[in-house]
């Protein structure tokens, strides 16, 4: 674009910031602005900086008209500049001298004088170049981050422009897409002029310009594939909930219907698969497993696992872990290939799956069977028998034995209520003796007492509280539930966990974050929740309630 003076074709002026603004696809406005604005500068640099210069061109004419403005301003106005340094702004006159000229001037008067026209020299010419290219340009980036901002998570079609480092840059038509290496299915090459869909699942407002992300690699693009392919799924007859993919190879799809009438599964399949064909063609060949969601977390997991069977599933919800039994023959297909299986699984649910086969299982039972057996015989000195008989009714541990019912002991099969006093009287013996060993080690360890005294917190977990250099009540006011519960770590693409002071305790969230916050209570850091108060209409009939059983009773006759 060449401005040449500002007494140019008036038409043409005009001609140029409509041809500009159709062919980056702005306002004409802003080109024309963008031309007031260089115009501007270069009047500045012609008549000196300290003017206050104002440019105006008329849209529909094309004329242009360049005034000096003069704003009269209090003569006790003080004004600095960003480093703090006293300023005077430039066009302005101070109330004082504004008076000698013009006895009517006053704070806020303004004074314009058009300018003549005047032609760009080669600085200045460059110089408004700069300036139109730059705000055409910021125009242009603005645009196209309105526009694509709201399209996030749609399928668009465009072209290959150029390759870099394995980015495939695409041309969006009214704008500019990049795919990442990481977000390309692999061994899917493209070369420029390629048509390809991608699917956009962010755009950023960024110093360089908007930046428009593509990928093919997205759970997102084979569900939005679905949609297109498939009816019910565009028409939200049926709804993917989760969606995990292994880009190239396999993937998985949890779909569920709102029609009971509709399969949701064989929708999605067609007739044939040829539905299901259309997706996996565009997706390089990817095997796609279709299963039905379920809002029972078990069963969800247990169809994720397709086409393995599975015979069992324990789950810990605190820690959203999940242990999955198979039987022998059926371990390598649960895992998959590379894990594949599992980790696709563990992806669609968000639970972390541990597999293991069902003589693992019965392995480990037994195991804990005899480990508990062995526990009983020597902390309660009973033989193998009885030891056999309390871990088969289902008691885990010493402190199950001393302070349940005694009833409960004495109905075991062989056992009476002597035995039973005589088994729990061993109990609270041995959980005594052992009490006075931690109590013994905790001092040891260099533990407060007032550790002690915080609710919940008891003798073993004293003992490893000290271990883990915890030993006053301040030092357990200043940790975090993980701390205590242990937490999980990605190293190198994988998830270990970390072990916490008393992750042999099996505390939950809730459990640990009350430990601290009495702790925390105690030092003073923060104040005791107010206890809940009883209603006064409650209260009063609560004892109402009493006066009237009172009453009744002495009202009865007596036998």
């Amino acid at each position: 674009m060449s401005l040449t003076g500002i007494s140019a074709n008036r038409l043409e002026l005009l001609q140029i910031a409509e041809a500009v603004a159709r062919e980056k696809s702005i306002d004409k406005e802003v080109v024309i602005e963008a031309i007031e604005e260089a115009i501007q500068k270069g009047a500045r640099a012609r008549y000196g900086a300290e003017h206050d210069i104002r440019v105006r061109i008329d849209p529909k004419t094309g004329e242009t008209t360049v005034k000096r403005v003069i704003t009269v301003i209090d003569d006790e106005a003080v004004f600095e500049s960003e480093d703090g340094v006293p300023e005077e702004p430039v066009g302005v006159r101070r109330l004082a001298d504004a008076l000698r000229s013009d006895k009517d001037a006053f704070v806020g008067k303004t004074y314009e004088e058009i300018l003549p026209p005047f032609e760009f020299g080669r600085v200045q010419t460059q110089m408004a170049r700069q300036v139109v290219t730059g705000k055409v340009r910021e125009a242009e980036r603005e645009r196209q981050y309105e526009e694509f901002k709201d399209r996030v998570g749609e399928i668009v079609n465009g072209v290959v422009k150029r390759v870099e480092y394995g980015n495939t840059v695409v041309d969006l038509g009214r704008g500019e897409g990049i795919m990442r290496r990481d977000q390309s299915i692999p061994r899917e090459n493209f070369n420029i002029g390629d048509r390809i869909r991608c699917y956009i699942y962010d755009v950023r407002r960024e110093t360089k310009g908007p930046q428009i992300l593509l990928s093919r690699a997205h759970g997102g693009f084979m569900a939005k594939l679905f949609a297109q392919e498939v009816p019910e799924v565009y028409d939200g007859v049926i709804e993917i909930r989760a969606v995990a993919r292994d880009p190239g190879s396999r993937a998985k799809m949890a779909v569920v219907s709102n029609d009971s009438s509709i399969d949701p599964v064989g929708a999605c399949v067609g007739m044939r698969g040829s539905r299901v064909q259309a997706v996996v063609a565009e997706l390089q060949g990817e095997k796609i497993d279709i299963i039905q969601w379920s809002p029972d977390e078990a069963t969800f997991i247990v169809n994720g696992l397709a086409p393995a069977e599975v015979s069992k599933v324990v789950m810990d919800e605190e820690d959203e872990r999940v242990e999955v039994v198979v039987p022998d023959e059926q371990l390598s297909l649960a895992i998959g290939r590379r894990g594949q299986n599992v980790r696709l699984a563990s992806q669609l649910t968000g639970w972390q799956i541990d597999i293991m086969t069902e003589s693992q299982e019965s392995e480990r039972r037994q195991r804990e069977f005899t480990e508990r057996t062995a526990l009983f015989q020597e902390a309660l000195d009973v033989d193998e028998v009885i030891a056999q008989l309390l871990v088969t009714e289902g008691f885990a541990s010493v402190e199950d034995v001393a302070y349940v019912d005694a009833s409960e002991v004495a109905a075991i099969e062989g056992f009476d209520e002597d035995t039973a006093d005589e088994i729990q009287t061993r109990a609270r013996e041995y959980l005594d003796k052992e009490a006075a060993e931690y109590d013994a080690k905790r001092k040891a360890l260099g533990v407060e007492d007032g550790l002690l005294e915080i609710d919940g917190v008891t003798l073993p977990m004293a003992v490893a509280l000290g271990e883990g250099d915890v030993k006053s009540v301040e030092d357990l006011a200043g940790l975090i539930p993980d701390d205590l519960r242990g937490w999980f770590e990605n190293r190198d693409g994988e998830r270990v966990r970390e072990p916490g002071i008393l992750e042999s305790f099996n505390l939950d969230a809730a459990e640990a974050e009350a430990l601290i916050m009495r702790a925390r209570i105690v030092m003073g850091w923060v104040e005791a929740p107010p206890e809940p108060e009883v209603e006064e209409d409650y209260a009063d009939e609560a004892e109402t309630e009493v006066e009237a059983e009172a009453l009744a009773a002495e009202e009865t006759p007596e036998a």
